[in-house]
């Protein structure tokens, strides 16, 4: 869920209150799906110590520059959210974790004590995010792959259109691809190509002189004010698409109907009175569902594909390969426990799959309990 107002909210509120202060304490949860590559005690000794110079971004990634390497990466997945002590970072879409909860919450994967006795978490209640410790964040991988950011960095006009011209896939895809344009996700990429009143499944390539400019000027201006916000959604305009693309409204904004459809194995919504389909479209779509079935599963639905697919940089193959694909799209609206056990449990009995999802979140309960534990030991 969170892309890159959420993100830049984030790194802002670090940069405030916790950049140039010294790390006197940390706490690192056992769980190696999401502390990627490091142990927590290996994570938590090259923290300790150190002092805090910069807040950093790129796309939907975050890094704490530090006095030395190596340097904490977080990658936000589908839940992630840095949560600091007494101060309002941003408010969520449907946040994973509730500020009233137990602090440090139980969710909690990385947990800071400053020298002067702030103290800031990052949690991810789901587990697709990914913390790591690099020594050179922007120049490896994943953010080394990603293409300009949408705010730091972005295309000028003239350059856009040309890079258009180039690309015969959707447009929607196109703006999923953190390769090409790094920050936008899901709910910014209808929220744009609606503004833009522009079909999600367009082909990049079709797309007139005019509907380039209305988009290169939408991307601008929707993330500009979203980051202005500190992306709470309560002080998005009425009128935006945000508000009633999440199965809860009547399905109407502005009066017209707002339809679902799945492109590029994310759920889109789209309004079809506005946003025309001309010339040849792209194939990459799934049929919409009936109301009926949209109002009684699409909060699941939209839950479980906000998958971190989007996070990463797409190849050409990867690309071409999502077109009409049905497998693509029956992973978008699995769940994550489904997707944690689809190797182990595949060809499995439905027996047995209860009981390792049973196992799976028995494990996880237990990480979060040593976390709580660890950090109560070390206070």
């Amino acid at each position: 869920m969170p892309e890159l107002p959420e993100v830049e909210a984030a790194r802002r509120a670090i940069e405030e209150h916790c950049v140039g202060k010294r790390i006197s304490g940390c706490t690192v949860a056992d769980d190696p799906k999401v502390i990627d590559g490091v142990s927590a005690s290996q994570f938590e000794s090259a923290l300790v110590g150190k002092t805090i110079v910069a807040a950093c971004r790129k796309g939907k990634n975050l890094w704490l520059r530090l006095d030395s390497p190596p340097f904490p990466t977080f990658q936000f997945g589908m839940a992630g959210a840095i949560y600091i002590k007494g101060v309002a970072v941003t408010k969520y879409k449907r946040s994973a974790v509730s500020s009233t909860e137990e602090w440090p919450s139980k969710y909690s994967k990385v947990f800071v004590e400053l020298d002067d006795g702030l103290e800031f978490s990052f949690t991810d209640k789901r587990r697709f995010a990914r913390v790591r410790l690099l020594e050179d964040p922007e120049t490896v991988p994943p953010i080394s792959e990603l293409g300009p950011d949408a705010l730091f960095d972005p295309m000028q006009v003239n350059e856009f259109m040309e890079s258009l011209s180039k690309k015969k896939i959707a447009i929607k895809v196109l703006l999923l691809d953190q390769g090409y344009i790094s920050g936008i996700g899901n709910w910014l990429a209808d929220e744009v190509l609606y503004q833009a009143r522009i079909h999600p499944l367009q082909v990049a390539a079709s797309l007139s002189k005019e509907s380039c400019e209305s988009l290169h000027q939408c991307i601008k201006e929707v993330i500009q004010y979203a980051v202005e916000v500190d992306a709470d959604s309560g002080r998005f305009p009425v009128e935006w698409l945000f508000h009633f693309r999440w199965g809860k409204k009547s399905g109407k904004v502005n009066g017209k109907k707002i339809e679902f459809i799945t492109v590029g194995g994310r759920t889109t919504a789209y309004v079809p009175e506005l946003q025309k389909l001309t010339g040849t479209q792209s194939g990459d779509m799934a049929p919409s569902k009936s109301r009926k079935a949209r109002k009684a599963g699409q909060d699941k639905k939209d839950s479980d594909s906000e998958e971190e697919t989007d996070d990463k940089p797409k190849s050409k193959k990867s690309t071409n390969a999502s077109k009409g694909s049905k497998k693509r799209q029956v992973k978008s609206s699995s769940s994550d426990d489904d997707e944690d056990l689809q190797g182990a449990a595949a060809g499995a009995s439905k027996k047995q799959v209860k009981v390792a999802k049973k196992s799976s979140n028995k494990g996880a309960k237990s990480n979060e309990t040593n976390m709580q534990q660890r950090t109560r030991s070390r206070k």
